[in-house]
C-alpha cells in the first residue's frame, strides 16, 4: 500500500558471496588508498548509520545491512526509507569481510567524502577551532573531533601531516560527530595559521614547555584556535613559532603528562567555558 514502510526484509534477496567484486570494493574502503581514490569511507555499527541518516544523508551511497540487525534497529530502516536508501541485504560472513572491526554490528554504510575547505572554516568567522598538526593516533584524532563537537567548536582543521580522518578507526572514535562539525583535510599549517589570524582568530598553541594556562585563561575567552601536535612530540619549534602564544594544563598529581586526546578535551572545553561567560 502507499505510503507503507518497506515489506519484511527476509522476503528480498540476500547478498551472500564475501568474494563478491561488490563486496571487495567495500573491505578495500579500509585502506587510504581507495578512499583516495574512490573519495568514498566506510562506515560500521548502528550509530554511525543513524548519525549519517540524521545529519548526511545526501552524502550516503550504500548500506548494508543483515535482516536481523535491521529488525533490531527499525529507526534505521525507517530513516533509510525517508532517505530513499536502500537497504542491500548480507549475510553475517558477507559483513565480516567487508568490515574492518573483528565483531560487526550487522551494519555497514559507504559514504562520500565531504571535507570543507579551510578558506570557509574562517569565513564563518569562528570563535572556537581545533587545528591538528601531525597528530597520527586515529582513536585520538577521533576524540579530539569528538570533544571539539561536544564543547561546541565551530570546525576542526587537520594538516597534511596528520591521520586521514575518514580512517575507520578515526571514524569510530568520533561517534557520528564527524558529521556534525565542518572538517578540514590536507591543511598547510601555515596556511592555517594564515587565515586565522585574517579572521581575527589567536592561536593558542598546546605545549608542555609553554605558560600557565591559568594566568593566561581569560584570553580564551577571545576567538581562539587551539593547535595540538604529534603525541610523541608535541609541536616542532617550526609550528609553535605561528602561534600567537603557547600554554601549557597544569599537572596537580604524579602523573608524568596528559594524553593528547585528554589534554585537548580539556583545553576546548575551558575555552568554551570562558566564551559562554562573556556572551
Amino acid at each position: 500500500m502507499p505510503g507503507t514502510r518497506a515489506a519484511n526484509p527476509r522476503l528480498r534477496a540476500v547478498l551472500e558471496n564475501p568474494r563478491s567484486p561488490r563486496v571487495r570494493a567495500v573491505a578495500k574502503l579500509t585502506k587510504r588508498s581507495a578512499r583516495a581514490e574512490t573519495g568514498l569511507f566506510l562506515l560500521e555499527g548502528p550509530q554511525a548509520a543513524r548519525e549519517v541518516l540524521a545529519y548526511r544523508p545526501e552524502t550516503l551511497v550504500e548500506l548494508f545491512a543483515t535482516p536481523t540487525a535491521l529488525e533490531k534497529h527499525a529507526d534505521i530502516r525507517d530513516a533509510s526509507t525517508d532517505a530513499g536508501i536502500e537497504v542491500v541485504f548480507t549475510t553475517e560472513a558477507v559483513l565480516d569481510a567487508m568490515a574492518d572491526t573483528v565483531t560487526p554490528q550487522g551494519i555497514v554504510a559507504v559514504a562520500r567524502q565531504s571535507p570543507t575547505s579551510v578558506r570557509d572554516v574562517f569565513a564563518s568567522s569562528p570563535r572556537l577551532v581545533a587545528i591538528c598538526e601531525e597528530v597520527r593516533d586515529p582513536g585520538n584524532l577521533g576524540t579530539i573531533i569528538r570533544a571539539a563537537d561536544a564543547a561546541g567548536a565551530d570546525a576542526v582543521v587537520l594538516t597534511g601531516r596528520t591521520v586521514d580522518p575518514y580512517n575507520p578507526k578515526v571514524v569510530r572514535a568520533t561517534t557520528g560527530s564527524l558529521f556534525h562539525l565542518p572538517v578540514a583535510v590536507g591543511v598547510d599549517l601555515s596556511t592555517a595559521v594564515e587565515r586565522a589570524h585574517a579572521a581575527g582568530v589567536r592561536v593558542v598553541a598546546a605545549d608542555v614547555g609553554g605558560g600557565d594556562f591559568l594566568a593566561s585563561r581569560d584570553l580564551l575567552a577571545e576567538p581562539t584556535a587551539w593547535l595540538f601536535g604529534n603525541e610523541a612530540r608535541g609541536l616542532d619549534e617550526d609550528a609553535l613559532v605561528l602561534a600567537d602564544l603557547s600554554l601549557r594544563l597544569p599537572i596537580y598529581g604524579a602523573a608524568e603528562s596528559l594524553n593528547l586526546a585528554t589534554a585537548a578535551s580539556v583545553c576546548l572545553y575551558e575555552t568554551a567555558f570562558a566564551q559562554r561567560a562573556v556572551a
